[in-house]
């Protein structure tokens, strides 16, 4: 009974307190809330306190009168496009005539001189082993070896020049009084032909130095041989790092010039008697063919043995654009195909004449040459029923190049002979060191009718490129980087293993791998220049010559035969078409972009240029390089994988509308359209939409479109000055008064644009050669510079032929170059440089002294260190620090920020203006994973567009903007969401309730958690950012970028080849034995003495394991780390310190980045808080791009929220990239040169080679009587 008792009453006491609970919940909840309203007054506080210190500090008013004398014109995109078409085409015309000097000057020589003798003596640049004459040489610690050989040839050794750093030239040392010739490391530069060239090149340098003085803005100029050198101006010391790889003939501008566009199956014998090194020279050889490709050459490689099949598989039955991602991709392959069975080369003949035989007649590929490479250890007979079939009949479209892989196969008739009658060269071939050389013979063959002919010399543009020694060196670079990381990671191990193993440091290291692997900041494109060439082939003029072949005589030795063919002057010769090679000069991008006047295109406006395979040769969001690493298929960027049109569609799925758009623009049309884009920002961290208008047209003469984009709305029109405002008739008119008082303290120009640019002087600063030109122009005297134009070689003007005139005549005539223009001038950005300067000079005056607002003090002192910015359209910066500081360490705004329309807040800043006249654009650095903010050094960034209008007609005309710390907004955004109207009310002080300031992209610009400051809403509260989505105040943009870079891991091969019979091994054996004694007793003599003058120098060992010499390594100094065993591999470390090793791949990355929707925005936001339902407030502080968001803290975040991220993810498809372009193929329009058949090609004879090992009958003999002894 007591117990029943005592229940009831314990019940009715928690009945009791419940209660209590509850009512006291209730008044909680009532005191606790903010209202609707007083987010409101906090918003509209906020906005207006900021936007009257904005008026002040910037005086907005004082520059918007500064404009009110600024004329109003319309951008009238029809004629702008036209005019940068014809000033680029200018520019071209310049450096063509420049080009076609050197290829007269060079026929002319080499048909004069090149059977001249060269001295024993003659001493040439060489421009790998030059010295600077005054460089210290006694840093020199490796002496070079004495050889005390007998019969040593000694050659003369290099010329040594002064060398000076030229800015003209990427600041390296150069000499312009000269040329020096780089020799490829593959190439002997005593050879006969190559010395040769070498010796009656020399007289290019005139032509090279007058070129230089009537166009001094051109870059490098050169001629590359077909014997392997490249003679270039000026002269420079060639720096390879690690090794010299460069070979200009297998560069763009040398490839797309000695031969027009090809079509190309490579067809390789996978048979079981293709194992060891057979098949590894097979591999080089294929590579070797692959690399001598271009963007307008399409390719197949397929493997044969009883069948057929395409080294990738999505390639099969077609012909694959030979781009480098298509060019990546079958060298990758090529480390997969295995050898068994027996050949059928029917069946792969057959096969690759049909397929040609399809793009031939749907006039498909290169629709131009095509050709057959066969790379096999030999064949059963010479196929003539198939050539009879698939050829002849069609008057051999398909050249046939046969590569003979082995040393000691020696019936070689039937493979010459297929070679031989289908207008192709045979090559014979037994190690890998001469596979480059005889790979290159094919390019000569297929130079024949272009050297025939001899009247044409096609003019070739190449698609974009850097300026480095060899861009596939890019996976080679990431290789090196993966094992530094892979060294550090085993040293780390060695000094800690326990904190190494600690699952904290593997998560430091595993998102540090993540940030590496997922960056888009472009940190090291200063490292590249990028460029575009023109070049021209250059033939010789001789119609014939003595030949020397080697001959194999009864299947047993080579003997070398001059062939003789025609009678001429009483010698019999034989007839050649020869190319002696290919003349050219660089044209580096950034003085195209020059021309392109991006004052006169406005702010958000651009103009780029597209190739006629719908490349991008220049677009302000190409980004080539990733990690300071070049990107894999950088140069093969689509023209719709940067132009996002707004349609909402799925990646690579583009419309129809858009691809008829790039055709257009393909086929050099001119044109214009309207259309709808987005675009990103800030890398690729904002995005913005729009209509922006495109107009377009071709440049004459040339592979390339240009396209002018303009905004639809404030792109419209544009600020001029008053025509009465002339720089030098004001200069003389007005007594003491030159431009240059107007440019006094802090202030900047655009570095990229061309004001005026002096070519015999060199300044330390834009702005440094910019004054030099404004007192230029006050002097009495001054003329504006026309427009250069080319001296010679005008379209209508024909190709001076070697016998017009004496070679004396010709050399007097090229001495005597143009007049150099001695400057260049942009006469209407320097007219709007001059009046921006003039009527903002004021701005240098601080704002104490121009303001008569008492508040200047008390606005100073309340936010501390400001700075105030200006920035015009004309790309003036000026900016004012408020305090003065005369000594700071930080860089001066005007030198972080120089671009003026470029920078991104000036961007922002015009965009706004659409959307509020009056407001301001907030913004701080992001903070990211990568790249954590510093919130303590953090400072907001406020910039506001000055638009100036006529009634009708209004245009940007300058943005206007301050700086200052954030800590101070911080404070001040506390101050006003502290306070309200009634004493007892809740604040964002209340730790129940969350405040931000978040900006119209939705990154946090103030919280109370400073570490959120930076950082974007959605990733602090994606379930509050996803119901603004769906209330669509944001509005979410899905972005692909087509450039982004992956991650593969590399796949190991199994080097293991296929099981023999007891037969074929002896045979193998046999066929071993014989060829190496050969080779030893041919070597030994030599390579004895040599090895005995080398000292072995461990410095220069590559170990193959990632551990390598760290015993003698500096680095391992630390006494605290022991010394590893010997001889220990990585399978002997634990797992957990091994990286995984990867490959950079293309790849299309998707993200969703977010925008403010301004349509009906007050309506979406007026609503009031619903508990947890909604438990937010958002309103826009007035006068800027903030929103005011205000949580409920006490509803926790909600999981499962599936927020669209903003970070970038890989895009799925079902097959690879490369793959899915080609089973989707864009348009493209094909070369309009095309020269491939001469009707006196048949008289050339010569179509094959055997391999470079040339040894006397004597020794072959020697070396048969000692393989003899050795088996009795």
């Amino acid at each position: 009974m007591c117990n029943r008792v005592g229940i009831v009453l314990s019940l009715l006491l928690f009945l009791s307190l419940e209660s209590r609970d509850c009512s006291a919940s209730s008044q909680y909840d009532a005191v606790n809330k903010i209202s609707l309203n007083t987010v409101q007054g906090w918003a509209v506080k906020l906005g207006t306190e900021l936007y009257h210190f904005g008026e002040f500090i910037t005086r907005k008013k004082e520059v918007q009168d500064s404009f009110k004398s600024a004329q109003i014109e319309s951008r009238d995109g029809e004629k702008l496009v036209q005019s940068m078409a014809d000033d680029i085409r200018g520019m071209m015309e310049l450096k063509i005539s420049a080009v076609k000097r050197i290829v007269e000057a060079a026929e002319n020589m080499a048909f004069d001189k090149q059977n001249e003798p060269v001295p024993e003596d003659y001493q040439f640049y060489n421009s790998k082993e030059m010295e600077d004459l005054y460089e210290d040489l006694s840093m020199t610690t490796t002496p070079e070896p004495e050889f005390n050989m007998e019969n040593w040839i000694i050659r003369p050794p290099s010329k040594n020049a002064h060398l000076l750093q030229n800015p003209h030239f990427s600041n390296i040392p150069v000499n312009i009084n000269f040329s020096s010739v780089h020799v490829p490391t593959n190439v002997y530069a005593w050879a006969t032909e190559v010395i040769k060239g070498i010796h009656w090149s020399e007289g290019l340098d005139t032509h090279f130095m007058n070129n230089y003085q009537s166009d001094p803005t051109l870059s490098w100029q050169y001629f590359g041989s077909s014997t392997g050198f490249m003679r270039h101006y000026p002269a420079m010391k060639w720096r390879a790092d690690p090794v010299d790889i460069y070979d200009c003939r297998t560069r763009a501008w040398y490839m797309e010039a000695a031969a027009s566009p090809k079509d190309v199956v490579i067809l390789v014998d996978r048979s079981g008697s293709m194992t060891g090194q057979r098949r590894d020279i097979a591999k080089h050889v294929v590579t070797n063919i692959l690399d001598t490709l271009g963007n307008n050459d399409f390719v197949s490689v397929m493997t044969f043995a009883d069948t057929v099949e395409e080294i990738v598989p999505c390639f099969e039955d077609s012909l694959v654009q030979a781009t480098l991602a298509n060019l990546r991709e079958l060298k990758l392959a090529l480390d997969n195909f295995e050898t068994n069975e027996i050949a059928n080369f029917s069946a792969a003949l057959t096969r690759a004449f049909e397929l040609l035989e399809i793009y031939r007649n749907n006039s498909g590929g290169a629709n131009c040459n095509q050709a057959i490479m066969l790379v096999t250890d030999g064949v059963p007979y010479n196929y003539k029923e198939l050539y009879e079939r698939y050829n002849w009949k069609y008057d051999t479209p398909v050249r046939v190049f046969t590569y003979l892989i082995g040393r000691e196969v020696a019936d070689v008739r039937e493979v010459k002979w297929m070679a031989c009658a289908n207008r192709g060269y045979y090559v014979h071939l037994s190690t890998l060191a001469e596979v480059r050389e005889r790979v290159l013979e094919h390019v000569n063959v297929l130079a024949r009718p272009l050297v025939l002919q001899r009247e044409k010399h096609p003019v070739v543009w190449t698609p974009v490129y850097a300026n480095v020694t060899d861009p596939k060196v890019a996976d080679y670079l990431w290789e090196q980087r993966e094992r530094a990381e892979q060294k550090e990671r085993f040293m780390s191990q060695r000094r800690d293993k326990v904190l190494f193993n600690s699952e904290k440091e593997q998560n430091r290291r595993w998102k540090i791998t993540q940030m590496k692997q997922g960056q888009y900041s472009e940190l090291g494109n200063s490292r590249y220049q990028l460029m575009t060439s023109v070049s021209m082939p250059v033939y010789d003029l001789r119609h014939n010559e003595n030949i020397t072949e080697n001959v194999l005589i009864n299947e047993a030795y080579w003997v070398s035969v001059t062939k003789e063919s025609v009678e001429e002057n009483g010698q019999r010769e034989m007839r050649i078409a020869r190319l002696l090679g290919v003349a050219g000069t660089d044209v580096p991008l950034s003085e195209i972009q020059a021309l392109m006047t991006p004052y006169k295109v406005g702010v958000n406006g651009y103009a780029f240029m597209v190739t006629n395979n719908g490349y991008i040769l220049i677009h302000p969001d190409l980004r080539p390089v990733f990690q300071q690493i070049l990107k894999p298929s950088y140069n093969s960027v689509d023209m719709i994988e940067v132009e996002l049109f707004d349609d909402d569609r799925s990646p690579r799925n583009f419309s129809k509308e858009l691809t008829a758009l790039r055709k257009e623009i393909i086929d050099q049309k001119t044109g214009n359209k309207a259309m709808n884009v987005k675009y990103h920002m800030d890398d690729m961290k904002r995005v913005g939409r729009g209509k922006k208008h495109y107009y377009w047209t071709g440049i004459s003469d040339s592979p390339f479109t240009l396209v002018v984009t303009i905004p639809e709305n404030y792109g419209r029109h544009r600020i001029t000055p008053p025509p009465t405002d002339d720089i030098h008739r004001l200069s003389l008119t007005s007594k003491n008064i030159s431009a240059l008082q107007y440019l006094s303290d802090n202030w900047s120009v655009h570095p990229d644009w061309l004001y005026c640019r002096h070519y015999e002087r060199t300044f330390s600063t834009p702005e440094e050669e910019l004054l030099y030109f404004l007192e230029r122009v006050a002097k009495p005297g001054w003329r504006w510079p026309a427009k250069p134009r080319p001296p010679e070689h005008h379209k209508n003007k024909g190709h001076e032929r070697h016998n017009e005139g004496t070679l004396e005549a010709r050399e007097r005539k090229s001495s005597n170059p143009p007049p150099r223009n001695e400057y260049y001038c942009d006469h209407g950005l320097m007219q709007a440089l001059v009046y921006d300067a003039r009527n903002t000079a004021w701005f240098n005056k601080s704002i104490s002294e121009s303001a008569s607002d008492e508040k200047a003090a008390e606005f100073i002192q309340r936010f501390g260190y400001i700075v105030a910015f200006l920035a015009t359209h004309s790309g003036l910066t000026r900016w004012q620090m408020h305090p003065p500081k005369e000594h700071n360490d930080k860089p001066q705004f005007g030198k972080q920020w120089p671009r003026a329309i470029d920078e991104v807040w000036y961007r922002r800043a015009v965009e706004q203006h659409g959307v509020d006249p009056l407001s301001y654009v907030y913004s701080v650095d992001m903070s990211t994973d990568r790249s954590p903010l510093n919130v303590s050094a953090a400072v907001v960034t406020a910039a506001h567009a000055v638009f100036h209008g006529d009634g009708h007609r209004k245009a940007p005309a300058a943005v206007v903007g301050f700086q200052f710390k954030h800590e101070r907004l911080s404070e001040w955004f506390e101050n006003i969401t502290s306070s309200c109207e009634h004493n007892k009310c809740v604040t964002c002080m209340n730790n129940n309730w969350e405040c931000y300031l978040v900006d119209n992209n939705g990154w946090v610009i103030v919280s109370k958690e400073t570490k959120h400051t930076g950082q974007f809403f959605g990733k602090i509260r994606p379930d509050i950012m996803m119901k603004l989505v769906e209330d669509e105040v944001f509005k979410t943009v899905h972005i692909v970028d087509y450039q982004a870079v992956c991650f593969r891991e590399k796949k190991t091969t199994n080097p293991a080849t296929m099981l023999l019979t007891p037969l074929e091994n002896l045979r193998l054996i046999m066929v071993w034995i014989l060829s190496t004694t050969m080779w030893f007793y041919n070597s030994i003599t030599v390579g004895l003495s040599q090895a005995s003058s080398y000292p072995f120098d461990y410095e220069y060992v590559t170990p193959t394991v990632a551990y390598q010499n760290y015993e003698n390594d500096d680095e391992t100094d630390d006494p605290n780390v022991s010394k590893p065993p010997p001889r220990i591999l990585e399978r002997d470390f634990e797992k957990l310190v091994l990286i995984n090793r990867t490959r950079p791949t293309p790849c299309d990355r998707e993200m969703y980045l977010y925008q403010l929707d301004y349509k009906n925005l007050d309506e979406k936001l007026n609503k009031p808080a619903k508990e947890c339902e909604r438990p937010f407030y958002a309103q826009v502080v007035n006068y800027t791009n903030m929103l005011l968001v205000v949580v409920d803290a006490l509803c926790s975040v909600k999981e499962g929220v599936m927020l669209p991220s903003i970070d970038a993810t890989e895009v799925q498809y079902n097959e690879s990239l490369p793959c899915l372009k080609h089973m989707h193929p864009l348009y493209r329009k094909q070369p309009t040169s095309c020269i491939r058949n001469h009707t006196e090609e048949s008289n050339v004879q010569m179509c094959g080679r055997g391999c470079l090992i040339q040894q006397s009958i004597i020794l072959i003999i020697s070396c048969l009587i000692l393989v003899l002894n050795l088996f009795t």
